[in-house]
């Protein structure tokens, strides 16, 4: 009997493919039917769990799991228990809005999720009871013999036991961006996932050639069953607005319970009745609490979020939003997401010592041939017969294809096979006509044992056998070249030079063959002595925009890291040419991180802190690189396009996936970018932090406000006055009022400099030094007035309370209408923003007024909000009191900018003396 947990600890690597047989009790044959059947209870289905999708009630759920909400709800109850009923109504509809936005925006984004399933939902060749059948892959069981072919998805994690020219894309699952050739001989023990080149994992795809395979783990039992495990059980780190809207919202509510207290202490001391007292403290609270800002929040948010949306960010929930704009790394995957992940020609030498430059990129035949160091492209091969020599050779000894349909580019085989096809098409050579003046004789199909590839094919009146492969493969088929100029040890030093550059290196050979005889399949014996025509260099070209895109992410104070499965010599190359790290740091690879032992050790940590690139890593080290990153107080964004991105993606402070990726990173990032765009994460981290700025200025607006009617309330008490504004008054002016023009600021379109500033410290919550001075300030100020104009109505006037509460609201409407010019930057003059720029503001303002006004002459709200219509004197009087509160706050943010500026200077100078 098998047995199940034993099999999980096998390094199949390790065996020979007869072992392999013995220790899964299967042979070449196959499994029988009834065999087949009894594993299959025992190992279940070869799938992956179904994702369940998120629903409706889940969402509302989650969207009234916020500490705010759960304070506006005890103050909906008070206000009940108060008799106050429509106070309580104002702030259920308060919360009803705001889980209804937030709730719309995450179902829409939901749509997009997919599932792990995808991957390995496929039909199987496979042999059982000696024959060839076709099944579901869902039907597999370790044991059964699968059989690959060009083309076809790996279906299991499969041990190889036979090969021929079998070439796999795994860039999926390790991040390699280059075709695995795949042995059936055993390998050493330590080995990360990219590196069992005798292995075949689910969902690969295979690229050329054919193999067999035994079934070694299918379901949650394959590479791609543990990071959905992963996935499934890992935590994904809070995003850094959560993080500091709790400790906001615990500092509002100490800040109430502290002023309850005092104000409850207060009270009973003058020797009010607890009823007496429990409703001032309920009208406090009111006063305290910023009950319009789970809605301002989710508005500002649901902005930012169609405007990256514009700028091809897909944001998946809300809080997401301002994720990228707190990050203090980005942790970048390479391939797919800095490259093309497409090998492309970038470089020809040629024996005579010319050499020639290629543009473009990709799998396509845009792009031109220039000789290096020229900018005139080549227009005629004639004139340089020795390049379109070895672009023939590259075209005839090819088993890749490539083709522009109807202004599409397929393509299909080895990735190198096709970019040499592109070159073909830059030259202006068709390889279908090529292949024709050509005509084909036999070939020697190429094989990664043996890494070469040879064409016999007819040129003229003669045959020819042209070869492609390694450099130093090929040169042992060519004549000593030393006669010509130079000797196959420059060669090989050159193709050495290039490949530590990060290149790709093909050699290139041709010869007469004329004793050569046609036939399909051509032998090694067949191949003449060859003359050496040159070699080609192949690249995976960064993208365009990534080295800019990575030096803004410089200049906003953001470290960038590379982490891939990609070798380390290709990693430092784009690492260089990239600027995220120069050549006095090494890449850390793999190994290294093994060998360093557990991610909790010290050694572990200073290994992951000391570099910014990582090479041949395995997705669990991924993973807990990013774990490292973030429990050293870093704000991780973790980028990626393929399914060993995933478990990183989904424990980092903010996952984004590429749009291009599997459906495995998409489905586990909080961030979708559409375009592949390096330059567009840049975008969403500009967003993100115009996003939280704009949430800063709501909070304010709302905060100072709160801190203005709390300061009146005191003063009020203190000065044994009634309360200048009811509770129900004060929520219209929190919810309504306020809770419109607040809107406003979510469309604030960011201020420039928002990008040259470093990233805000992990530590630091929403309220800095500057934002708590101007809170406190111009909360103060606007409390002072409206005491002192409730003091002159009821003192000096001997107005009635009614009458002066109208008019003290009116002054609290106009003052918050004004005071939002304030709101609209923390440092800038409200003078130098143009209204232009977000025109909502005055349409909001305007909104404001001809609400309140309108609601003096509406009897059921005369009747609810105690108002009545007044004089347009009396408007323009309110309307100059509340203007002193800019010319204060116009005075401090000169004076802080003054003195920051002296700051600057002073440091500037200390370090030009140190220097």
């Amino acid at each position: 009997m098998i047995d199940k947990a034993a099999l999980r600890e096998k390094r199949w690597h390790t065996l020979e493919s007869h072992e392999v047989l013995v220790t899964l009790q299967t042979s070449k044959e196959g499994l029988s039917h009834s065999e087949a059947r009894k594993r299959l209870d025992i190992f279940g289905p070869n799938k992956l769990p179904e994702k369940v999708h998120i629903n409706l009630r889940k969402i509302i759920l989650g969207q009234l799991a916020n500490p705010l909400i759960f304070i506006l709800i005890a103050a909906a109850i008070a206000s009940i228990l108060i008799g106050e009923p429509k106070d309580a109504i104002f702030i259920l509809l308060v919360i009803l809005i705001n889980t209804a936005i937030g709730a719309h925006q995450e179902f829409n984004a939901e749509k997009s999720a997919a599932s792990l399933q995808k991957l390995l939902r496929i039909n199987s060749r496979i042999i059982r009871d000696g024959s060839l059948q076709r099944v579901d892959s869902e039907e597999l069981v370790p044991g059964d013999m699968v059989l690959l072919e060009s083309g076809s998805k790996v279906p299991a994690d499969l041990r190889l036991t036979d090969v021929n020219n079998l070439e796999i894309d795994e860039s999926f699952l390790t991040g390699e961006s280059q075709a695995v050739f795949k042995i059936t001989s055993s390998m050493k023990k330590e080995l990360v996932v990219a590196d069992k080149k005798n292995m075949a994992f689910a969902g690969a795809t295979v690229m050329s050639g054919r193999g067999v395979g035994i079934v070694i783990g299918t379901g949650l039992d394959t590479e791609v069953g543990k990071i959905a495990l992963n996935v499934s059980h890992g935590e994904s780190a809070k995003p850094p607005l959560i993080l500091r809207m709790e400790k906001f919202t615990k500092n509002i509510a100490y800040i109430i319970v502290a002023l309850s207290v005092i104000l409850a202490v207060l009270l009973r001391i003058q020797g009010m009745d607890l009823s007496a007292i429990f409703f001032f403290v309920v009208a406090l609270s009111v006063s305290a609490i910023p009950e319009g800002l789970p809605v301002s929040l989710t508005v500002a948010l649901a902005v930012a979020s169609k405007r990256m949306a514009h700028r091809n960010v897909i944001v998946r929930k809300l809080t997401s939003v301002e994720s990228l704009g707190s990050c203090t790394v980005i942790a970048s995957d390479k391939t797919g997401t800095l490259t093309v992940n497409q090998q492309t020609v970038k470089k020809i030498f040629l024996p005579n010592g010319k050499s020639f430059e290629v543009s473009g990129e990709g799998y396509n035949g845009e792009g031109d041939i220039y000789p290096a160091g020229y900018g005139e492209k080549v227009l005629n091969l004639a004139i340089v017969p020795e390049l379109r020599q070895i672009i023939e050779i590259s075209i005839l000894a090819n088993e890749g294809g490539l083709e522009n349909q109807n202004d599409k580019w397929n393509y299909h085989g080895d990735a190198m096979d096709v970019a040499l096809l592109g070159l073909g098409y830059k030259a202006g050579l068709v390889p279908t006509e090529i292949k024709k003046t050509f005509p084909l004789l036999g070939k020697i199909p190429y094989e990664s044992e043996k890494k070469y590839a040879a064409a016999f094919y007819q040129r003229g009146s003669g045959i020819f056998c042209g070869m492609k492969g390694a450099a130093e493969t090929v040169l042992e088929f060519c004549i000593d070249p030393e006669e010509r100029g130079f000797s196959k040890e420059s060669i090989l030093k050159q193709a050495e030079e290039l490949s530590t550059n990060g290149y790709r290196v093909l050699a290139f050979a041709e010869n007469k063959a004329d004793s050569f005889q046609q036939k399909a399949h051509a032998r090694e014996e067949d191949i003449p002595t060859l003359k050496f025509v040159g070699l080609i260099c192949f690249i995976d070209p960064l993208r365009p925009e990534a080295k800019s895109s990575v030096e803004k992410c410089k200049k906003a104070g953001i470290k960038v890291i590379m982490i891939t499965g990609d070798h380390p010599a290709t990693a430092a190359n784009i690492s260089r040419e990239l600027g995220i790290q120069n050549d006095d740091k090494p890449v850390i690879t793999g190994k290294m991180l093994l060998q360093a032992g557990n991610p909790d050790e010290e050694k572990f940590k200073e290994l992951v802190l000391s570099t910014s690139v990582f090479g041949r890593v395995s997705p669990q080290q991924k993973l807990e690189i990013v774990d490292v990153l973030i429990k050293s107080g870093e704000f991780v964004a973790v980028t990626g396009d393929g399914v060993n991105d995933a478990p990183a993606l989904k424990r980092a402070n903010i996952g984004v996936a590429m749009g291009s990726g599997t459906d495995v990173a998409k489905d586990v990032g909080a961030m979708i970018v559409v375009d592949d765009n390096f330059s567009s994460i840049v975008a969403g981290v500009e967003e993100g932090r115009f996003a939280y700025d704009n949430v800063r200025k709501v909070i304010y607006l709302l905060v100072s406000t709160g801190a203005s009617e709390v300061f009146m309330v005191l003063l009020a008490i203190i000065s044994g006055l009634p309360l200048p504004l009811l509770a129900v008054q004060l929520l219209w002016l929190n919810l309504v009022t306020n809770g419109i023009q607040d809107k406003a600021l979510a469309f604030e379109a960011g201020e420039p400099e928002t990008m040259e500033r470093k990233p805000r410290k992990p530590s630091e919550g929403i309220f800095n030094k500057i934002m708590t001075i101007q809170i406190l300030l111009s909360g103060f100020v606007i409390g002072i007035i409206a005491f002192g104009y409730w003091y002159y109505l009821i003192e000096q006037l001997n107005m009635e309370e009614e009458h002066a509460r109208n008019l003290v609201l009116l002054f609290m409407v106009l003052v918050q209408n004004v005071h939002v010019f304030n709101c609209r930057s923390e440092r800038k003059s409200t003078f130098k923003i143009s209204i232009i720029k977000n025109y909502w503001l005055i349409i909001f303002i305007i909104a404001v007024q001809a609400l309140h006004i309108s609601s003096m002459y509406i009897p059921p709200m005369q009747d609810m909000l105690r108002i009545f219509p007044i004089s347009l004197n009396d408007w323009v009087t309110v309307l100059i009191l509340a203007i002193p509160v800019v010319i204060v706050m116009e005075v401090f943010k000169f004076i802080y900018n003054r003195l920051a500026k002296d700051n600057d200077e002073l440091s500037r100078k200390k370090h030009s003396i140190l220097a």
